[in-house]
């Protein structure tokens, strides 16, 4: 059986996830598929789900790489993951080809092309860091501008006038815990 998992990481990405769920269905033709909009990093019910719902000779598809892993080591560890269960995965879009785990070579570069993903990501990142450090050192960066302290004039003037947190967060577009962090001496 084709099961297929499709995810994004946020809500905004809803037309990515549409797309990801169109290409597993009809193009790919999975029977039963998977899918959430949550980041990499938290927790995610569907992947567990999929996990959990495969069987020997399945095949897990996925439309990218980085829709499943956020790491060469965690791909490797849901690899293996699979392997135990005897399921394949199946990754559709792998650097202009596929790749499927069912042979050595897929699992091959499989393997090599996470760890240069990973690699790539790892450099961005470092190169963002330099950049926003550069960009302070010559003062050109600020950081985000607090917007709930901004409006701290506001928040004090309606809770006098007995307006509460909730209603106060509402009307000003800030967080409740904001407004009684504004409060709180």
């Amino acid at each position: 059986m084709l099961v297929g998992y499709a995810r994004t990481s946020t809500a905004e990405q809803a037309a990515g996830l549409q797309a990801q769920i169109r290409d597993l269905e009809t193009v790919v033709g999975c029977e039963k598929l998977f899918s959430e909009q949550v980041s990499s990093v938290g927790q995610r019910l569907q992947l567990s789900a999929a996990l959990d719902f495969v069987r020997e000779s399945d095949t897990l598809v996925v439309t990218k790489l980085d829709r499943l892993a956020r790491s060469t080591s965690h791909l490797l560890s849901l690899v293996e993951q699979l392997d135990r269960k005897g399921v394949a995965l199946r990754i559709l879009d792998f650097g202009g080809g596929e790749v499927d785990t069912k042979s050595p070579s897929g699992r091959m570069l499989l393997t090599v092309f996470a760890a240069m993903a990973q690699f790539e990501r790892e450099v961005m990142l470092q190169r963002q860091r330099e950049g926003i450090l550069a960009a302070k050192t010559a003062g050109k960066y600020k950081g985000r501008k607090p917007t709930a302290r901004a409006k701290t004039g506001d928040v004090q003037a309606l809770y006098k006038s007995g307006v509460g947190a909730t209603e106060i967060a509402r009307r000003l577009g800030i967080s409740r815990a904001s407004v009684y962090r504004i409060l709180t001496p």
